[in-house]
C-alpha cells in the first residue's frame, strides 16, 4: 500500500510507536480518536484528563513522539518551535494475543485471550510554520554572508594587498 506524502520539504516529522501494550486495540483507539489532528499540546492536555486507562500510554508515546521531532531539529541545526507541532498521525494496530487457559467444571478447559496493542503517534510541523522557519533560515544566512563579504572587503582595503595573479599555460 502507498503513502501519500503530504508533507512540503523542509517540514520536520517525527514519530514513536509503543508495541505490545497490554490493553485492548479498541479501546486504545477510543482514546486516539480524540487526539488526532490536534495541537500536540492541546493533546496532551486532553489526554491528561480523559478518565480511560489508554490515556496514560498514549500520552507517553506523545511525549516521545515531541522528544523525537525537537532531537531531530537538533540534529539538522534547524529551531523547532514545539507549540506549532500538531498530531499528523495516530492509529493503534492489534498486537499478538496471549492465549491463556482458565479452569472449567469437570476437567475441562475455557480458553481465553489477553490482547495487546500497537500504539503509533507521528507529529508533524505544520506547514505554515515551516515555511516560516525556512525563510528565517534564508535570511539568516544571506545576512551572515553579506557580513562575510563586507568583512573580507574591508581587510582587502586595510592591507592594501591585491590578489596573485593567475599563472597561464607553460610557452
Amino acid at each position: 500500500m502507498a503513502e501519500l506524502q503530504t508533507s512540503t520539504p523542509g517540514t520536520i516529522e517525527a514519530h514513536a510507536l509503543a508495541r505490545h501494550v497490554r490493553m485492548s486495540p479498541q479501546k486504545a483507539r477510543l482514546v486516539i480518536d480524540l487526539i488526532r489532528g490536534q495541537k500536540a499540546q492541546d493533546a496532551l492536555q486532553s489526554l491528561r484528563y480523559t478518565p480511560k486507562r489508554a490515556a496514560k500510554h498514549i500520552e507517553k508515546v506523545l511525549r516521545s513522539a515531541i522528544a523525537n521531532a525537537e532531537r531531530k531539529a537538533d540534529d539538522s541545526g534547524s529551531p523547532l518551535d514545539v507549540d506549532r507541532l500538531f498530531v499528523s498521525k495516530a492509529y493503534v494496530n492489534e498486537g499478538s494475543r496471549w492465549k491463556r487457559l482458565r479452569p472449567a467444571p469437570m476437567g475441562r478447559a475455557f480458553r481465553y485471550q489477553k490482547r495487546t496493542a500497537h500504539i503509533f503517534v507521528g507529529v508533524a510541523e505544520h506547514h505554515i510554520a515551516a515555511a516560516e522557519r525556512v525563510a528565517a533560515n534564508v535570511a539568516e544566512a544571506e545576512s551572515q554572508k553579506g557580513v562575510r563579504g563586507t568583512a573580507r572587503r574591508v581587510r582587502k582595503a586595510l592591507t592594501g594587498k591585491q590578489p596573485p595573479a593567475k599563472k597561464k599555460g607553460k610557452k
